[in-house]
């Protein structure tokens, strides 16, 4: 009897097998909810909308923004890590995550192994600017002005911990200089500030500054990513500007409860790696500031790795109080 029950058993589970393999084979069969940790409006909201609207397209299900804004990330990566691993919510992560590991004491979750990286999204190169008129006219007259009058250059950024405010803070210690470093609550006070000369120099997004450069208030000395800005291709990065150690973009990308089937995060990859380079999504996102390009989930892992460790080092040596 033992041995009858045992064989009825694997009959029963050989059985069950391919119904498991079609259920993963047949994701998604319904509405994917994918979590953005900002309110609605913003340039990343934006993005993952047009993001999530191709990848309903080209999968056959909705992908519908869900915004839970609030303490750097945290609420929204707490509801991801409390889903279920089945791919049916996705959480928009990013550099910011990155940061959040730096700033805080402590996190309810681990960043890399709670989370299955999916491929990385939205990039979006930080500039920095001055005034129009201003006599500094490029990254070397910068650094030239804070050495021959240490801690009189300002620099205008928004929030202590952002990364603008990181990309200021890594371009004083890549460059040996010491200036005044001057945070701001919005980014309309420090577009003033710059406007007006109260700061010399200020970095910022594109996005918040689109109208002063159409109005000829500002001007871009540089760039902060690897290559140069599709938006703004005649502006030079800050490493080619001299500073080849020197580089900061903000990034954005889908990940899924570390449990996930690799075969429903492939689906996923393989939807982003080709809804990414249409020309309409491309066209779409450069009018605001931003790059889009997808990953491998390794290449997004390794990303997040290292600015793990590249804003800690950064929040440690600028002082950064920790949160709680």
């Amino acid at each position: 009897m033992r041995v009858v029950a045992l064989a009825a058993a694997l009959l029963a589970a050989t059985i069950a097998l391919p119904s498991a393999a079609q259920s993963q084979g047949d994701y998604p069969s319904r509405p994917v909810m994918l979590i953005v940790p900002y309110g609605a409006g913003g340039v990343a909201d934006v993005g993952m909308r047009i993001l999530g609207e191709k990848l309903s397209n080209r999968l056959k299900q909705q992908f519908v923004v869900e915004n839970r804004p609030g303490a750097g990330g945290i609420i929204a990566a707490q509801a991801e890590a409390a889903a279920a691993p089945d791919g049916y919510t996705l959480l928009m992560t990013g550099n910011f995550t990155a940061i959040a590991v730096a700033l805080f004491k402590s996190l309810p979750y681990n960043v890399l192994t709670d989370f299955a990286a999916v491929s990385t999204a939205g990039y979006f190169d930080v500039l920095l600017v001055t005034r129009a008129g201003s006599p500094l006219h490029t990254v070397q007259d910068v650094v030239a002005a804070a050495r021959a009058n240490p801690g009189k250059l300002n620099i205008g950024t928004i929030n202590p911990g952002s990364t603008q405010n990181l990309a200021a803070e890594l371009f004083v210690s890549t460059a040996a200089i010491k200036t005044t470093i001057v945070p701001f609550r919005t980014s309309p006070d420090m577009a003033g500030a710059v406007i007006r000369g109260d700061v010399d120099i200020a970095f910022e997004f594109y996005a918040p500054l689109s109208g002063l450069f159409t109005g000829n208030k500002i001007v871009a000395l540089a760039s902060t990513g690897a290559t140069r800005t599709a938006y703004l291709p005649e502006v030079p990065t800050v490493m080619e500007s001299g500073m080849s150690d020197y580089e900061v973009s903000s990034w954005n990308g889908l990940c899924v409860p570390a449990a996930t089937p690799k075969a429903v995060i492939a689906t996923l990859n393989a939807a982003m790696k080709e809804v990414i380079p249409s020309p309409d999504v491309q066209a779409r996102v450069r009018q605001m500031g931003m790059g889009m390009r997808s990953s491998t989930p390794e290449q997004m892992t390794a990303r997040m790795t290292a600015d793990i460790a590249k804003y800690g080092i950064i929040v440690d040596e600028a002082g950064i109080p920790k949160h709680d």
